[in-house]
């Protein structure tokens, strides 16, 4: 597949990075020169050095023969010319747009091919409101992730020491939740992948990631966490798109304040926001937190666009007190800084868009992708086409699956159904699967096996 990414910033870099390694014809294009030969010192792909939406530089990135365009320059209205020139000009089949204006995403009508043809979009903002908003509904959850129209959940958890699961086999989790079917898709133990079998002893601080229907999460996340308590205030640091859409999101069913440093923005805020408690000030200001009593609040998210402010006000926030911190981190070296530090949650926007991303080029019909551990592994949802002679996986039982070494098999959904995987299950067509993998170079044999007969087209 020979794929055009214009911008060379973290996402463009992260992108750029994670399909090399899948051995994709890449070409980055960019104004910054230097950034585009760092990029090109790192790893093998072309670079076109130029403004992104003009006809010229895309002609010198190969456009006339692209398969994907992926505009992810942090301009929208640079990323939605060069989708429209793309298209008119080159006739490039897939473009994808990275935009974050509202006031395109909501006015209708404007993203289809006699207007703006963007074929698929990706709004961060969005995809990080989401991931926070769903952090707070499972408390204990280090990440959650929705799969099949949010049917199936997989839920990342440290294990306590006090765990009823810690220092157990995991053939005696169903003694444990009778009524739950639930399977342990992945472990990692400080940073290293486990394949969990039965025999396999989870211990204290083991990072377990689970999958089960969704109305069986609360119970699976409870069982590893028995001790934790329900959310039910919430201090939101920063007032911007995150912290607003956020805000609105949970206001209803959370106790939430919001803490925004410019009034006018404040003002706003209150306007638009019905019963979130509104405060203008420094979310570092240690007053501030005390009076909001921090020691009493359930999560505290920082939301603003600068990373060292969400670092220190989380870091003040969780050392007054607070139970948990999610911390929104742009820099993905800042990530792996703060891993090990008093800070809960850290989320990257850009490690967000990837996933958001990677899930339109993936092949076979792989219909979701999300990226696990700061990319360290990625968990993706396929579905099964054709029939049982011309598809790898369809008429076989799921023990018999040569998978490769490092992926999983979670649960399949099966018209509407969830069913945790178990070796005997036989796959029938449309079936869909979630699949982990800790090891991402494997993740074109998985496209193999899922790869849609021609005749299904």
């Amino acid at each position: 597949m020979k794929i055009i990414i214009l911008g060379a910033g973290q996402v463009g870099a992260g992108l750029a990075k994670n399909l090399v390694k899948e051995a994709s014809d890449i070409t980055v294009v960019d104004t910054n020169a230097n950034r585009l030969r760092d990029l090109q010192d790192r790893y093998d792909i072309r670079t076109v050095t130029g403004m992104a939406s003009h006809p010229d530089v895309l002609y010198r990135a190969g456009a006339e023969d692209a398969d994907m365009l992926i505009a992810v320059t942090d301009n929208d209205e640079v990323n939605m010319v060069a989708c429209q020139v793309a298209y008119t000009v080159f006739h490039t089949p897939t473009k994808i747009a990275r935009i974050r204006s509202r006031a395109y995403l909501t006015s209708g009508g404007i993203f289809r091919d006699d207007a703006s043809p963007v074929d698929h979009i990706v709004n961060p903002e969005e995809i990080v409101t989401h991931d926070i908003q769903r952090l707070i509904d499972n408390p204990g959850a280090l990440q959650v992730i929705d799969f099949a129209s949010g049917q199936v959940k997989l839920v990342g958890l440290k294990a306590h020491s006090n765990s009823p699961m810690v220092n157990q086999q995991l053939k005696t989790l169903h003694k444990h939740m009778p009524l739950v079917e639930t399977r342990v898709a992945a472990i990692f133990r400080k940073d290293h992948p486990i394949i969990p079998k039965g025999s396999t002893v989870i211990e204290a601080d083991d990072e377990v990631f689970f999958i089960a229907a969704a109305e069986h999460i609360q119970t699976v996340t409870s069982e590893l966490r028995q001790n934790e308590k329900p959310n039910k205030r919430v201090i939101i640091a920063g007032g911007g798109q995150i912290g607003e859409n956020l805000a609105i999101q949970i206001e209803k069913k959370y106790g939430v304040r919001i803490i925004e440093q410019n009034r006018q923005r404040c003002e706003a805020l209150a306007e638009s926001l019905s019963r979130s408690i509104v405060l203008n000030g420094n979310a570092s200001d240690r007053e501030l937190l005390l009076e909001e009593n921090i020691e009493e609040t359930d999560v505290f998210c920082a939301v603003t666009n600068d990373d060292e402010a969400n670092i220190m006000s989380s870091m003040l926030a969780k050392s007054l007190g607070a139970r948990k911190v999610i911390t929104l981190i742009n820099n993905p070296a800042y990530t792996d800084l703060i891993h090990e530090q008093d800070i809960d949650i850290a989320v990257s926007p850009q490690m967000a868009t990837l996933g958001a991303i990677l899930t339109h080029i993936r092949l076979g019909d792989v219909v979701q992708v999300h990226s696990l551990r700061r990319g360290a592994a990625e968990a993706i949802e396929a579905i099964a086409h054709g029939d049982k002679n011309s598809s790898k996986v369809i008429g076989k039982a799921l023990g018999d699956i040569q998978l490769p070494s490092g992926t999983n098999i979670g649960a399949l959904v099966r018209a509407g159904e969830v069913l945790i995987a178990h070796d005997d299950i036989v796959v029938e067509p449309d079936d869909h699967f979630i699949l982990f993998l800790v090891d991402k170079t494997k993740i074109k044999e998985v496209e193999v096996l899922f790869q849609a007969p021609l005749s299904f087209f």
